[in-house]
């Protein structure tokens, strides 16, 4: 009968246009809730497929390498779907071409979400129930998959060419896209609810510390304290919890290091900084392969940079045997160092960092470890994520050094009643004030008599 397309359905007949596309008219109006797209006809979705891996298979690629070729795929779709099925109404064939072109090339149902700048992240708890958070609050969309197999083949898709592995054997997957979002998926038997799927993005463009000001993280005056620290060479540490924004001010904290003076090298475990000094070295750890082999840990890329001469040594995130060595160059001349990790409060940072230490095996004495912890780190910046959503610095502590364990002093603290920055009184430890003055810098003069700074 019909044409090779039709063939290539499998069908007798030409599907009309409403038969592409048979979806409720509330549906057709426009996405919903959370950026859900029109659900395409998987037939066609397939047929088109196969077409673009036997015919076009540089036009498959490059659509799913930069956004040019994503543009030129969605015309060959259009192309296709006016000429072949006689979609002839020119909005609802694009909004299908798009959609069909998500399916093809991206990341399906998901995509419009991925594209969504005010999106953070996106959790999906099964085919049926999608969540993103926006803005710091969590919301349903009304995006679905049409079944399990079918955000099941979306994960497979998703970590396939980033050389990682995830079916019964190895039934969950951490990893980063090229664009340096993290995602994990677990699926069956671990998920019990179907396949689970978490996708935290990553910001192309870091967030300078007169943003952050603007959002509230911290203030005018908090800025210009640690500006100073940061150019005085004081060790600083980001502790707060599971997604308090530390990442986010560790890059603006690192955006204070005079430009072109230092050779920066950065270790993470998922490369997440945007240093945007000219002299940045990046390192990344590797996991194992399929076969257990080849991987490359946080505490091997640190004891590595030891070795390329480095100015500032930044870890994205403190985990576990490398605090070792990370504490051994504090303590032996690597000023400077900038790092975040997990943690309850200032005080708390502390002891993690001492207890990681004991990850490495070493014998020192619990105690003898807290002092060299009290010796190397300066500064410790507390972060949390507020019940409405914001993330904001709540504490900036001083480390001073006693006879026994060191202390953390407060030196500006949050005050949830006035939200207020308050200076707390009381005199910087001795260090820090010959650091700034061994680097030429002075703390801003005044801010003790201000004793506050209102966040706009």
């Amino acid at each position: 009968m019909g044409g090779t397309a039709d063939l290539l359905l499998g069908e007798t007949t030409r599907p009309r246009p409403e038969q592409l596309w048979p979806q409720a008219e509330e549906e057709r109006s426009g996405p919903a809730g959370g950026g859900a797209s029109p659900e395409p006809p998987w037939e066609l979705v397939e047929t088109l497929r196969e077409r673009l891996m036997r015919s076009a298979p540089d036009l498959f690629e490059s659509a799913r390498r930069d956004e040019e070729g994503r543009r030129e795929l969605t015309r060959w779709v259009e192309t296709r779907l006016l000429a072949e099925h006689g979609l002839r109404q020119a909005s609802e064939r694009r909004r299908l071409a798009e959609a069909i072109t998500d399916e093809l090339a991206d990341y399906g149902p998901l995509a419009p979400l991925m594209r969504d700048p005010t999106v953070n992240d996106v959790l999906v708890n099964g085919p049926k129930a999608v969540f993103v958070e926006r803005l710091g609050q969590l919301e349903r969309t009304t995006v679905r998959f049409r079944d399990a197999a079918h955000l099941e083949t979306l994960i497979h898709r998703i970590v396939a060419p980033l050389g990682r592995r995830i079916d019964r054997s190895q039934p969950f997957v951490d990893a980063r896209l090229p664009d340096g979002s993290r995602v994990n998926a677990v699926i069956a038997p671990l998920a019990l609810g179907g396949p689970y799927l978490t996708i935290r993005k990553f910001s192309r463009e870091p967030l300078t510390p007169a943003r952050l000001v603007e959002l509230g993280t911290w203030s005018e005056a908090v800025s210009r304290w640690l500006a100073v620290a940061v150019r005085s060479r004081c060790n600083l540490l980001v502790s707060g919890g599971t997604g308090s924004g530390k990442t986010t001010t560790l890059n603006a904290l690192a955006s204070f290091i005079p430009d072109g003076r230092e050779r920066l090298i950065t270790v993470e475990d998922d490369a997440e900084l945007l240093l945007q000094q000219e002299h940045v070295v990046r390192l990344e750890a590797r996991p194992a392969n399929v076969e257990g082999r080849g991987e490359v840990t946080i505490r091997d890329l640190v004891r590595n940079a030891l070795r390329m001469r480095p100015d500032r040594i930044i870890i994205g995130e403190l985990r576990g045997a490398e605090a070792f060595d990370w504490l051994t160059a504090l303590n032996t001349g690597h000023d400077g160092a900038l790092s975040t990790l997990h943690a309850n409060s200032s005080s708390d940072a502390l002891e993690r960092v001492a207890n990681m230490v004991l990850m490495a095996g070493t014998d020192l004495p619990y105690g003898a470890i807290l002092q060299q912890v009290g010796a190397g780190l300066d500064l410790v910046l507390h972060q949390a994520r507020l019940g409405d959503g914001s993330r904001r610095v709540i504490e900036v502590s001083a480390v001073e050094t006693g006879a026994g364990r060191p202390q953390i002093r407060p030196v500006w603290r949050w005050n949830h009643l006035t939200r207020h920055f308050d200076l707390q009184p009381g005199e910087l430890p001795a260090r820090l004030l010959e650091k700034a003055a061994r680097a030429g810098e002075r703390w801003p003069a005044g801010e003790p008599l201000e004793r506050r700074a209102q966040v706009a």
